[in-house]
């Protein structure tokens, strides 16, 4: 599972979330069968979710991200739920491009960056909270960085990062988030920013073995922080048989009705976990007058 801390300086001026999301993203390329850079911007997103969801308040909350930039991934789409447990799913999963100059993995190209960054909130209210901001890079953690300036102005500064291995699955994965508070002082700006352009990647720290607290406290160094919390988080998708049935239902009558008339099976398949829901002719009609009866 992965781990999930939080801290905020004691002053009350600047909060930080530290992720070792390694289990989460191994699990998205596992379920996707992802090619090395779509595993990479895949990851960045379901890990920034995660955390982007464990700071919602109440359990019933959930956040989604989907980032549609242009680029030959396609659309990519993260869910989580307050607890950090989050989802995700690539439109197109196998994209082949060169490395970067510098050999990394070349997420931008495949993320493209001729399109939109979407936060969609579901805190309780009537309708969802919905953010938007153009995509500025297409490597994830800037865009993200973009998005809580522009869309909830919370100065803040978001790292990603994932480590893929030769046989392409996850070796480490994770991110953190710092955000400065109403009234932080320009002397603890000054030491995050200096810790900032300082710190190693985030796939360097995991990978030499450091734990999200580890980071966390790296980031933050120099100032005097309190742990909040920590927390566990898993992929994990809520998908059901009935949640399926409501699906189909929503389609309308004349499309289940068409449904129905075939003598084969319907066959839905979740994007999310590729987990397969089959339904009979006779399952069809059922439908039909459940929905007749709502």
């Amino acid at each position: 599972m992965g781990k999930i801390v939080r801290y905020i300086t004691v002053d009350g001026s600047a909060f930080i979330i530290a992720t070792d999301s390694t289990d989460i993203v191994y699990e998205a390329e596992q379920i996707h069968k992802t090619s090395a850079t779509v595993t990479a911007a895949l990851g960045r997103t379901i890990t920034a979710a995660s955390m982007m969801g464990d700071m919602l308040k109440s359990k019933d909350d959930s956040i989604t991200i989907r980032i549609n930039g242009g680029g030959p991934c396609g659309d990519i789409i993260a869910v989580s739920d307050y607890e950090g447990n989050a989802r995700a799913y690539v439109q197109n999963p196998i994209v082949e491009i060169p490395l970067k100059p510098n050999g990394k993995l070349d997420v931008s190209g495949a993320v493209g960056t001729n399109g939109q960054l979407y936060v969609i909130k579901d805190i309780g209210m009537k309708e969802p909270y919905v953010g938007q901001v153009p995509i500025i890079s297409g490597e994830i953690a800037e865009d993200i960085t973009n998005y809580f300036a522009t869309s909830e102005q919370t100065p803040s500064v978001c790292a990603l990062g994932v480590l893929v291995n030769p046989d392409l699955t996850v070796k480490r994965a994770g991110g953190y988030i710092i955000q400065l508070l109403p009234g932080c002082p320009d002397s603890v700006i000054d030491i995050i920013e200096k810790n900032i352009s300082e710190i190693p990647s985030v796939t360097k720290m995991l990978d030499d073995s450091m734990t999200p607290d580890d980071i966390a406290k790296l980031a933050m160094s120099g100032i005097e922080i309190d742990k909040l919390d920590e927390s566990k988080a898993e992929y994990r998708c809520n998908c059901s048989k009935a949640k399926v049935e409501n699906a189909l239902i929503s389609t309308g009558i004349e499309a289940l009705t068409e449904m129905a008339n075939d003598t084969k099976n319907t066959r839905v398949e979740c994007h999310f976990c590729n987990k397969e829901y089959e339904f009979t002719p006779n399952d069809i009609k059922q439908l039909i007058v459940d929905s007749t009866q709502k």
